[in-house]
């Protein structure tokens, strides 16, 4: 199953995030998986219209995901999966 990882900054709104095996072939599927471990985090990590909010980079694989509206990057059963919240500041 994919391995879904978490920014520690993350940790701040949802303290419980751990490491997470998810079994999910694309994005989507995985943020709703992601959400029933961790309820809310889908409205976090995306907007009304379901796309990722520009404060949020999914990674696949050392990657960045191509499709940040529908969401539909496929997931191999091996791959690592890393969400991380954009930071900004000075």
């Amino acid at each position: 199953m994919p391995l879904v990882q978490f920014t520690s900054n993350l940790k701040r709104f949802y303290p419980s995030l751990k490491e997470t095996e998810i079994q999910a072939k694309t994005i989507d599927e995985l943020i709703d998986q992601v959400n029933d471990h961790y309820p809310g985090l889908k409205n976090y990590l995306t907007d009304d219209q379901k796309s990722l909010r520009h404060h949020v980079n999914i990674f696949i694989n050392g990657s960045m995901i191509k499709d940040r509206r529908k969401l539909k990057d496929e997931i191999q059963k091996n791959d690592q999966v890393y969400i991380m919240q954009a930071l900004s500041g000075g």
